[in-house]
C-alpha cells in the first residue's frame, strides 16, 4: 500500500486537543488598560521627581503593555484555519511575537544600565515618599492584572509569560516601595539608581530563558515540554514494533507541537493491525505533548530497502 501520511494525533481523541483558554481576552483589555495608566503616571511623576527607578520601571511596564497587546495578537492568529499558502495558518506568529519580546525587553536594558551607573556617581535628591506610593499602586495594579491570567496559565507559554512577567512586575514595584522609604528616612539617594540595575536583573531573569525558548523554536527546536527519549521508549515498547527513526518535533504554535516518524513494523503484521498500532501509538504521543502526528509504518523487510510496495503501510 502507499505511505499514510494523513492520520493526525488529534483525530478521535479528545484529551489532546489543546487545553481551551475561556475569557482571555477580557484579561488581556483589562490588563493592558491598567497597565498603560500605571506607566503614564509613572513616567509623568518619574520626570517630574526625577526618579531612575520609576523611570526604568515605566519602560519595563511599557514594553509589558506591548508584550500583552502582541501576545493577544498571536493569541487570535494562533486560531486561524489553514490556507493553500500556510497550511499551519498562522500559528507560529506566536512563536515569532514571544521572541520579539524577549529582543525588546533585553535591549531596553542597555539604555537603563548606562543611566543608573551615570547616576552612581551624580546621585539626585528624591522624594522617597513619592515613589513609594507610586510604587504601592504599582503592586494593586500588577496584582490584579496577574490574578486574571492566574486561571489559564499553564494552559499556554504566552499566558503563563504574561502571568510570570506581571507578576515580576509586583514584586518589582514592592522593591521600590521598600526603597522609597528607606530614602525617605534614610536620604540615601543612591537607592535610585540601584532600584533601577536591580530592576535590570529582574527583566534579564525573567526574559532570558523565554528568549532562549523561543529562538530554539523559531529554528524549529523540540519544545521544552517535549522528551525524545521518552517517545522513542514509549514506542519501542509496543508490540510489533521493531524499530523508530527518521523522528522529527518541532513546534507548530506556542501550544501544539508536531511529529514525523517511520515505524519498523513486524513482518507478520496485517494492514488492521498496524492501522490499530499507529492509533495506540498516536494516543500515546498525545499524552506527551504531541497534538499533530504524522507517522510512515514499514515491515521489517523494507527497512532493508528489499521490498515493494505491498510491503509498505
Amino acid at each position: 500500500m502507499a505511505h499514510n501520511h494523513s492520520d493526525h494525533s488529534h483525530a478521535g481523541h479528545s484529551h489532546s486537543h489543546v487545553p481551551e483558554i475561556t475569557s482571555i481576552n477580557k484579561a488581556f483589555i483589562v490588563g493592558i488598560v491598567l497597565n498603560l495608566a500605571y506607566v503614564i503616571i509613572q513616567v509623568s511623576i518619574g520626570l517630574y521627581i526625577n526618579s531612575l527607578a520609576l523611570l526604568s520601571d515605566a519602560g519595563h511596564n511599557f514594553l509589558d503593555v506591548a508584550g500583552l497587546a502582541l501576545a493577544m495578537v498571536a493569541f487570535k492568529l494562533s486560531k486561524s484555519k489553514s490556507t493553500d499558502k500556510y497550511t499551519y495558518g498562522f500559528k507560529k506568529s506566536s512563536i515569532l511575537i514571544s521572541l520579539l519580546n524577549a529582543v525588546i525587553l533585553l535591549v531596553s536594558i542597555g539604555a537603563i544600565g548606562y543611566e543608573a551607573i551615570f547616576r552612581f556617581g551624580n546621585p539626585q535628591s528624591l522624594p522617597g515618599k513619592i515613589i513609594a506610593l507610586i510604587a504601592a499602586i504599582g503592586i494593586a495594579i500588577n496584582g490584579i492584572s496577574a490574578f486574571m491570567f492566574f486561571r489559564d496559565r499553564e494552559k499556554d507559554i504566552n499566558v503563563k509569560a504574561a502571568f510570570l512577567h506581571l507578576a515580576a512586575d509586583a514584586l518589582v514595584s514592592l522593591g521600590l516601595v521598600v526603597g522609597g522609604i528607606v530614602i525617605f528616612f534614610t536620604h540615601w539617594y543612591w537607592i535610585d539608581p540601584l532600584l533601577s540595575i536591580i530592576v535590570c536583573l529582574v527583566i534579564i531573569a525573567s526574559t532570558w530563558s523565554l528568549l532562549k525558548d523561543s529562538l530554539r523554536l523559531s529554528l524549529d527546536g523540540v519544545p521544552n515540554n517535549v522528551e525524545v527519549q521518552t517517545i522513542k521508549e514509549k514506542i519501542l515498547k509496543n508490540a510489533g514494533v521493531k524499530d523508530f527513526h527518521h523522528l522529527h518535533v518541532w513546534a507548530i504554535s506556542t501550544t501544539q507541537n508536531a511529529l514525523t516518524g517511520h515505524i519498523v513494523v513486524a513482518n507478520e503484521l496485517t494492514n488492521e493491525q498496524v492501522s490499530k498500532l499507529k492509533h495506540t501509538i498516536k494516543h500515546q504521543l498525545a499524552h506527551l505533548n504531541i497534538q499533530h502526528a504524522t507517522l510512515e509504518t514499514e515491515t521489517e523487510i523494507c527497512a532493508e530497502d528489499v521490498c515493494g510496495d505491498e510491503h509498505r503501510y
